[in-house]
């Protein structure tokens, strides 16, 4: 009976110790609206430092750079320590390259004039993660299919935060980016996820599928959203096919599994999967944030092993572009809130096509809050303190572009 007893008491005490990880729990949601705050700066520091000929590995190291000092600032106080850092490391994927694009220091590839520029990345305070992804036009306005395809992203985004609410299923969502995408003559980026977030974990249990994916019977499992929960909306819309090949540039973007075991029999090895465990906990990585040469062979070896997952660079058809937008949103008891992401200006797009489905139109004219509510709200801010309310506004003003 002892054993059984005990066993029973450790299930309740994670469940009671999951209970207070949640959004009820106001400390988290301060602190998943400060990474939100230090991801969307980091996104406008990379998108500021993008100029013809610049280099993208220099651009990729600002944003990672900003996130790590901005960091720096904050709970260095807090005791027991607080761990914090990067989330997601800024990946910048160019015109046909879907994602993932964060290279080795040595990477020669330079912007050009009218590249569509995806900036993707993530920051996380004491494991609770915010993530974004935005895309520009660089140095020129988007015209033709590049204004076609970064409007589908757009549209979606507005769509989806209007359809991620408690009770809610991830099938509607589904099917409204394939409308979406249709209307701007796009397709939804096969294989792409959309995940809850939770405490120490990018990749939660339930998840949104871009598209229904034959090859991925997990694109079919229907989950129903609930309140307190936190999502990282991930849009991914090309002028191809949808359906990337992997590309033949190196994988640089690691993350490890924290179930897998495995003793490795290489000291190399193992000195760099415990600098892997050390530096990173289970976020994901870039490869230029440990020592480069040690880190590849070692990094083989743990990838062998299973011990970590790498994220591959995949690519549509030269000639092709790919736009990406990803969000997170939390959703609270007096609605949905949207924490990253930054808004776009109508100005750089010029886009010949505009949404025609009547049910898309009613979807993007619904209101995102109830009025009465929104005042309750403000009052808590004032008394959390000016800064967050900032943080709030900005959240709820963004998907009304």
């Amino acid at each position: 009976g002892a054993s059984r007893k005990s066993k029973k008491r450790r299930i309740m005490s994670e469940a009671e110790a999951k209970s207070g990880e949640d959004l009820s729990n106001p400390n988290v949601v301060t602190k998943y609206k400060m990474a939100a705050e230090i991801a969307n700066a980091a996104i406008k520091k990379v998108i500021a430092s993008i100029k013809v000929g610049g280099s993208i590995v220099k651009a990729c190291q600002v944003g990672d750079d900003h996130i790590t000092e901005a960091c720096g600032k904050v709970f260095n106080k807090a005791k027991p320590k607080v761990e914090k850092g990067i989330g997601f490391p800024t990946c910048i994927s160019v015109n046909h390259i879907v994602g993932h694009f964060s290279p080795l220091s040595d990477d020669e590839s330079k912007f050009n004039k009218g590249d569509l520029v995806k900036i993707d990345l993530g920051v996380h305070i004491d494991g609770y993660v915010a993530v974004a992804a935005h895309t520009i036009c660089v140095e020129e306005k988007a015209t033709g299919n590049k204004a076609d395809v970064l409007m589908a992203a757009q549209v979606a985004a507005q769509c989806a935060i209007r359809l991620l609410k408690a009770d809610a299923k991830n099938e509607a969502m589904t099917k409204m980016f394939t409308e979406v995408a249709e209307e701007f003559g796009c397709n939804p980026v096969q294989g792409v996820l959309s995940h809850q977030l939770e405490r120490n974990k990018i990749d939660g249990e339930k998840i949104i599928a871009s598209k229904y994916d034959p090859e991925n019977p997990d694109s079919k499992v229907e989950y129903t959203f609930e309140q307190n929960e936190v999502y990282a909306i991930d849009i991914v819309m090309s002028t191809g096919d949808g359906k990337p090949k992997e590309f033949e540039q190196r994988m640089t973007v690691f993350k490890r599994d924290p179930e897998a075991n495995y003793q490795l029999k290489l000291k190399a090895a193992r000195a760099v999967f415990s600098e892997i465990k050390e530096k990173f906990s289970t976020f994901p990585f870039t490869m230029r944030a440990m020592d480069e040469k040690k880190g590849k062979f070692g990094i083989r070896q743990c990838l062998t092993h299973q011990l970590v997952q790498g994220y591959p660079v995949l690519q549509e058809k030269k000639g092709e572009y790919v736009a990406h937008i990803k969000f997170t949103a939390l959703i609270m008891p007096h609605g949905t809130v949207q924490i990253t992401g930054l808004p776009f200006d109508e100005k750089d797009i010029d886009c010949k096509k505009e949404v025609k489905s009547e049910s898309l139109k009613k979807l993007l004219a619904t209101e995102l809050k109830k009025k009465k509510k929104k005042r309750r709200k403000k009052k808590k801010n004032k008394d959390a303190g000016g800064e967050k309310k900032d943080g709030d506004k900005e959240g709820e003003a963004k998907p009304k572009d």
